[in-house]
């Protein structure tokens, strides 16, 4: 699901709950960081990280433990840009060399509509309103979600390029539906502070795409380099 939102250039893997990475066993350097969790959190930290590894290996460099450095974000080996999610019984890894991409985001979720009062606190009053014009055209597609799902992309392929915190209501998000009624579309979001400096340019939009699948959304975003 992940794979066919992203080029090419990255690699991604993907796992769900009756897969056997979900049962992938941690190096002790990223068994520390949950040693306090509960099993549930422990199984998942651990599945992602198994994805992660074996996108290593596809790159053709060494697996190695997947730390968290600062806000938690993971650590990659030198020369590799990457992201990772999991949400109940699904996880993915996705991975590229720095040559190939600047950055990239990804987020999955489940498919239902969020929690009560969630909306108002993160959403732009712009994207409330397109939100609800979506709804309007295709009720079944819980846009709400997709939305905080891409939210959550762009913070993903923010952070690297920045070391900064990006708040939710800092960057104006745009859901596109595909033209043929498929659950699936792009995503465009325009940064309303200053963007990353990525070569000679500083970007202030971030694009990337959508799909809604298996009782799951699932979000992207990469950056290009300069």
């Amino acid at each position: 699901m992940i794979e066919e939102l992203l080029p090419e250039s990255v690699v991604a893997v993907e796992a769900h709950r009756d897969d056997p990475l979900w049962e992938a066993p941690l190096h002790p350097e990223e068994a520390v960081l949950v040693a306090r969790a509960v099993a549930k959190r422990r199984r998942e930290f651990a599945a992602v990280r198994g994805c992660a590894r074996r996108a290593m290996e596809k790159l053709g460099i060494p697996a190695r433990p997947v730390v968290s450095g600062e806000r938690g974000a993971p650590q990659w080996p030198a020369g590799i840009v990457g992201s990772m999610t999991h949400c109940d019984g699904y996880c993915a890894a996705a991975l590229v060399r720095a040559t190939d991409l600047a950055s990239v985001g990804i987020d999955a979720e489940p498919h239902g509509p969020l929690p009560e009062g969630v909306g108002p606190s993160v959403f732009l009053p712009s994207e409330t309103a397109r939100l609800e014009r979506l709804a309007g055209q295709r009720p079944a597609v819980h846009w709400d979600r997709i939305l905080f799902s891409a939210k959550e992309s762009v913070y993903k392929a923010w952070f690297p390029l920045t070391r900064e915190w990006l708040d939710f209501s800092e960057a104006d998000i745009t859901l596109s539906p595909a033209a043929d009624g498929a659950p699936h579309g792009t995503l465009h979001a325009e940064l309303l502070v200053p963007g990353p400096r990525v070569g000679d340019r500083r970007l202030q939009v971030f694009d990337g795409r959508w799909t809604v699948r298996d009782h799951l959304v699932a979000t992207t975003v990469v950056v290009p380099n300069a």
